[in-house]
């Protein structure tokens, strides 16, 4: 082979596996952990605390996606929404990855404190045991959703490392909004998971009964992005952003109702992208 080729080859690699994990889907629960050590540190964190968040950050939901992709394997190649994932990159790569990205997550975590130390094999367990729930229980978007709210909570004990009421509420905020916006977005694979005898909550309720759920539980998200800004003492510039969070979460649903694939996918990623970072925004006017 050419040597020219190579770092295109090694290109088309990173590319493939950034596909695989959904790289860019970590903008969705990133700016809520990083809102909480905003918070947290009252916006000032160390470099040197920020770069190890961002590390834990991008080292878990790696090793979370992977250990998904490797234990829906053969699920995915039979769903023809997802057929063409396990081409991307080979199963013995995915393992070696999930691994390395785990032992990095496990080393970032080391490097932050004692109690987070202490906590990040729980934490991978838990989001690790998210992949695993659709096979017994309808009830995976919540778990999806607590996995998610790890990121806010390990943030918070990062830079404190105890719990406090305030990332507790926006921890919640984020099982609602996780929860509903997977139950949008599995009504994709409404006709997949009936056929597989999956446990799903969009099969059991029927597509118009989720959705509605999907409403209710971003109505109870977006009172506890409210309950958040009280609970931790900010100003009033961060409730200024919330009306922009209520008209992206509306924009989704109203998108949802049409049951139109492609905008649900559109707006999947545009109105959850533009929520993530109105909150984060939101949460660094409200300290100014």
């Amino acid at each position: 082979m050419d040597s020219s080729t190579r770092p295109s080859t090694r290109s088309a690699g990173l590319v493939r596996f950034l596909e695989l994990i959904r790289f860019s889907h970590t903008i969705f629960a990133l700016p809520f952990a990083l809102g909480a050590l905003l918070v947290a540190t009252r916006g000032r964190p160390s470099a040197r605390l920020l770069l190890l968040v961002l590390a834990c950050m991008v080292c878990a939901r790696t090793a979370a996606m992977l250990f998904n992709r490797v234990v829906d394997w053969s699920l995915d190649q039979r769903n023809p929404r997802t057929g063409s994932r396990h081409l991307l990159i080979g199963r013995p790569a995915a393992i070696l990855l999930l691994v390395l990205s785990a032992m990095g997550f496990v080393a970032a975590a080391g490097a932050i404190n004692r109690t987070v130390f202490w906590l990040s094999p729980l934490a991978l367990a838990f989001v690790f045991f998210y992949s695993l729930t659709k096979r017994f229980t309808a009830a995976s978007h919540f778990f999806l959703g607590f996995a998610l709210a790890i990121a806010p909570a390990g943030a918070w004990l990062a830079a404190t490392e105890r719990l406090a009421f305030a990332p507790i509420l926006l921890g919640a905020g984020v099982v609602g909004w996780v929860a509903g916006f997977d139950l949008i977005y599995a009504t994709q694979d409404f006709e997949f998971d009936r056929r597989e005898t999956l446990h799903s909550l969009v099969v059991r309720l029927g597509i118009p009964r989720a959705l509605r759920l999907a409403q209710w539980l971003h109505l109870a998200m977006f009172a506890a992005l409210i309950a958040f800004g009280f609970a931790a003492s900010l100003g009033p510039l961060y409730f200024c952003g919330m009306p922009l969070v209520a008209a992206a979460l509306y924009y989704e649903h109203r998108s949802a109702a049409r049951l139109d694939l492609a905008g649900i996918n559109r707006a999947f990623f545009q109105s959850n992208a533009f929520v993530s970072a109105v909150f984060l925004g939101s949460v660094i006017a409200g300290l100014a």
